[in-house]
């Protein structure tokens, strides 16, 4: 990493390109959010990369003064993987949605997650297609009236933070479009940290499916129905802070803290992956009476595992050491080749 004596601001890294997305869509507030984060990290411009697969999230890096890559349908996650692998000084980001990444770029997801690069991978979850005019995607709710589905869709989404834990991710965040301080927190949250970084961002779509976080993001709702997770503190939420989670043996149970004591509730570690992938099952259906609030904050850290571009790199240097430098005209023509006349 280059240190940069200059100060950069916000500006520095917005580009003199339009901003091209609806009026009024979160993408707005994810874009402003990271330009915010950036000049704090003390890097310069040019070491920062931006990586994007199809969809609305995609055009991101037309607007970010770095270096970028409007790549291919779900594939954003292997170029950048070769990306870090060759140049680890670079501070390499991937952004995607829930359609890029959950869809066509699944099985790139998930091996993404399992190798480790040292990456940052955003994922703007907004449960629709929206570039292509909305269709349900793979996180739309069972029941999801779209014009692909008229009669509703049948299939049961995928919840991006239980699959991102079982895929053996090392650093597993939530947090929403409409929360400027807590995503800003947790943008540099993943930054911080060695190893790829995945931060679902609930991202409102106000052509194709607007409303769908609301009951987490409006002030009329959001202290009943959120769970605001910090390492080391309780899990207490509710209007007047006055309801908790407690564990009994494995299975949660909400209590009421008029009647329970906040020292019996179940203190958030962040180390924790058993307890993280009980949390990431909180996905219940807000209108539910039973439903559990949605957490959004750090899930789970893991910081001791070993990435893919140290792995790759100490690899290389481990066959120099022992061999020597190469010749790639023996390499390619192998132990048997023939002279024709």
């Amino acid at each position: 990493m280059t240190a940069t004596t200059e100060k950069l601001t916000a500006k520095d890294f917005a580009s003199n390109q339009e901003v091209r997305w609806c009026p009024g869509c979160g993408d707005y507030s994810i874009l402003k959010q990271v330009q915010t984060v950036l000049p704090d990290l003390g890097r310069p411009k040019e070491e920062f990369v931006f990586i994007s697969g199809i969809g609305c999230s995609s055009r991101f890096p037309y607007y970010m003064e770095t270096f970028g890559m409007h790549s291919i349908h779900g594939r954003a996650t292997a170029i950048a993987t070769g990306l870090k692998a060759t140049r680890p000084e670079l501070s390499v980001w991937i952004i995607s949605g829930d359609g890029d990444s959950m869809s066509i770029g699944g099985n790139h997801f998930i091996h993404l997650l399992r190798r480790n690069p040292d990456v940052n991978l955003l994922v703007f979850n907004n449960q629709i297609y929206g570039l292509t005019k909305g269709q349900y995607s793979p996180t739309s709710e069972q029941g999801k009236v779209t014009k692909s589905t008229p009669m509703g869709s049948v299939d049961h989404p995928f919840n991006p933070i239980a699959l991102s834990l079982g895929a053996d991710a090392t650093f597993v965040a939530r947090t929403m479009d409409r929360d400027p301080k807590h995503q800003q927190a947790m943008i540099r949250r993943a930054y911080d940290h060695k190893g790829t970084s995945l931060v679902e961002i609930y991202q409102n779509c106000n052509v194709f499916n607007d409303g769908a976080f609301e009951v987490f993001t409006e002030k009329s709702s959001k202290k009943e129905q959120t769970l605001m997770m910090e390492h080391g503190k309780p899990l207490v939420f509710g209007e007047n802070a006055d309801k908790g989670i407690k564990l009994d043996g494995f299975k949660p149970i909400i209590v009421d803290l008029n009647d329970s004591s906040v020292n019996d509730l179940w203190v958030h570690d962040e180390t924790d992956l058993v307890k993280a992938t009980i949390l990431s099952r909180f996905y219940d259906d807000p209108a539910d009476e039973n439903h559990f609030p949605r957490p959004f904050g750090v899930f789970y850290v893991n910081g001791k595992k070993a990435t893919f571009d140290d792995l790759f790199n100490d690899q290389i240097n481990d066959a120099k050491e022992k061999l020597g430098s190469g010749d790639l005209d023996k390499l390619i023509a192998g132990k048997e080749t023939w002279l024709v006349n």
